[in-house]
């Protein structure tokens, strides 16, 4: 499996796209926990995804998109508002940090009851934050959500707001075997009552699929048992079947759009929240969701535009959720927010394969200052430095890509990891050593941007670190769970 990196060729922009004139509708596909290497576009050899393939056969392969945050709740509230996570202050579903109090070295939330106060760490988005949605507003767009959220209660201007395609907006449909049909159902829906009363619109569409717990329909299921019976292979079928579901929704995504007679004024990208998690496989990329290393940030993408889109083009252009906002604000000629910082940088050129040569060169950041616990088998992450080896795959850290440079750094240690992306992209060997100009470079730039954005740094050792563990155990005759110190 190959991770091409390549260099796309500039184009004259204006003959390619003009948004403010043609206010395109934008349809958003985004996949819940869809590793990077799960797609046939990127070299899948047994999880059928023929539709999303196409899509990105017939438009253009974004090779190095990447989620807001190593996890859902992050990514998800970078992409609507267009800040890093420092400024809207979700870093983690739940605010508290995961796993084992006694093998997390640094007062975080959830660490400990010191922990509480440590830092904001937020489940909602502050209502007064200006959404994708709001901003679209202000170029006569409609916008409906339709799937998982994980935003908080707020509507943040989406005119149409459902978790499932039928009831509300904030209710949880995790291994559900049939939400991915009725919230597609729904969008579709939508579209259709936008294209009859001619106003251009925003579908946010966001699969509960491919999280677990896996269930799929049974059919799917059993095709894929029979699947690893004929090729003798042992992938997981139900996780098979979910990517099934996935594929089918976008393919009823685009028909409807070509049905419908908007194809050649429809931006449909497809993406997804984060790196795989506990039923797939993100190699050759390195570690896994809740990493900062490349298989729990980079994602599979595309987009497809009828027309303006280069087909069969692969762009190299480093692209994150907080670049949405700002893209689609250019797509349709609105306006960007005054009252809060937009930290992302429109990317249209990239969209239609002629990316400006300054995206190039720009610096793009993440920060995950929590714990989250690994997981038994390969999804596993061995932090090099600090917390208990093995346990942890996400620890507190800040991540910083600029141009072929990325680098890692982790908290716990005040230490870095530097990889050159383009010839190492699955971060095989650290150059912190061999290239101390660049590390000094770099180390110094990161800090800077924790500094500006007021990025929380805990440095105050969790008082509970190295001590028992306590547990909770659950009482079978249903009386209140009790703490026990583990011997």
């Amino acid at each position: 499996m190959k991770l091409p990196i390549l260099t796309s060729s500039l184009l004259a922009l204006s003959a390619v796209l003009s948004p403010a004139a043609d206010k395109p509708n934008i349809v958003f596909i985004m996949a819940d926990d869809m590793a990077w290497a799960d797609v046939g576009f990127n070299g899948h050899k047994f999880f059928e995804t023929p539709n999303i393939d196409k899509l990105s056969k017939d438009g253009t392969l974004l090779n190095q998109m990447y989620a807001g945050g190593p996890n859902c709740a992050p990514t998800r509230a970078c992409l609507v508002t267009g800040m890093y996570t420092p400024r809207h202050h979700i870093y983690q579903p739940g605010a508290m940090c995961k796993g084992d109090k006694s093998k997390m070295r640094l007062v975080v939330p959830g660490s400990c009851d010191e922990g509480k106060s440590a830092f904001p760490s937020l489940t909602s988005l502050k209502p007064e934050v200006t959404s994708i949605a709001e901003v679209l507003k202000t170029a006569g767009y409609t916008s409906g959500r339709f799937g998982k959220w994980h935003l908080g209660e707020d509507t943040q201007g989406f005119d149409v707001s459902t978790s499932d395609g039928r009831d509300g907006p904030n209710n949880k449909h995790y291994g559900s075997k049939t939400v991915a049909d009725t919230i597609t159902d729904a969008a579709i829906d939508f579209m259709k009552v936008k294209v009859k009363e001619k106003k251009p619109f925003f579908v946010y569409l966001t699969h509960w699929d491919v999280h677990g717990p896996i269930r799929a329909k049974s059919s799917l299921v059993d095709k894929y048992k029979a699947k690893n019976t004929k090729l003798g292979t042992s992938f997981n079928p139900i996780y098979a079947g979910m990517m099934e579901q996935v594929d089918t929704s976008v393919k009823r995504m685009r028909e409807a759009v070509e049905s419908l007679g908007i194809a050649k004024n429809t931006i449909i990208i497809f993406t997804s929240d984060n790196g795989g998690a506990n039923y797939t496989d993100n190699k050759p990329l390195k570690s896994a969701k809740g990493a900062l290393h490349e298989g729990g940030i980079r994602v599979p993408s595309c987009v497809y535009w009828k027309g303006k889109t280069i087909a069969g083009k692969t762009v190299d252009t480093v692209i994150t959720s907080v670049d949405m906002l700002p893209t689609f604000a250019e797509l349709a000629g609105a306006k960007l927010p005054t009252n809060q910082p937009v930290d992302g940088t429109s990317v249209t050129s990239a969209l239609t394969g002629a990316p400006k040569q300054e995206l190039a060169h720009r610096a793009v950041f993440w920060h995950y200052p929590h714990y989250l616990v690994g997981t038994k088998g390969k999804s596993r992450v061995i932090p090099p430095f600090g917390s208990t080896v093995g346990y942890f795959r996400g620890t507190p850290s800040t991540a910083m890509r600029e141009g072929d440079w990325k680098m890692i750094y982790f908290i716990e240690s005040d230490q870095a990891e530097l990889y050159n992306i383009a010839k190492d992209p699955y971060e095989k060997k650290d150059l912190r050593e061999s290239n101390p100009a660049k590390y000094k470079e770099m180390i110094s730039t990161l800090k800077s941007w924790q500094k500006n954005t007021h990025a929380p740094v805990p440095t105050k050792i969790n008082p509970l670190f190295g001590k028992p563990e306590v547990k909770k155990e659950n009482n079978k005759k249903g009386k209140k769970n009790k703490a026990v110190k583990r011997k």
